[in-house]
């Protein structure tokens, strides 16, 4: 099983042999970010519950979808490794908050924001 340090080592070692180090300030990198979210969130556009039921059943589909999945999960591993980012222990830490501001108690079955609550 791959680590979040072996995945961003792998990513580094990409990167460096093509000289992108130079493109990958974190302004350009959180733009990657969006960009590849944005595509991700084009996969369904205009499609139905019914429809985005169907398509992800679909190989074909799980494979656009995985690749565009990655793509954003390459740019954040790119962002935390170029600004020594742990994103094991900031997600860790995140989760904490997040289960403080929706606690079961009140977040259970609700979509509300927990400044709604």
């Amino acid at each position: 099983m791959e680590t979040i340090q072996s995945l961003q080592q792998l990513v580094k070692n990409f990167c460096e042999e093509r000289d992108w180090n130079q493109f990958h300030t974190p302004k350009d990198l959180s733009i990657g970010i969006a960009t590849e979210a944005s595509e991700i969130m084009e996969l369904f556009r205009f499609k139905s519950d019914a429809e985005v039921q169907q398509l992800v059943q679909t190989p074909v589909f799980k494979e656009k979808l995985g690749d565009e999945v990655a793509d954003v999960f390459f740019f954040v591993l790119r962002l935390c490794q170029m600004n020594n980012i742990d994103l094991e222990k900031s997600f860790k830490h995140k989760m904490a908050k997040n289960a403080e501001k929706y606690s079961v108690e009140k977040a259970k079955g609700s979509n509300k924001k927990y400044t709604e609550f």
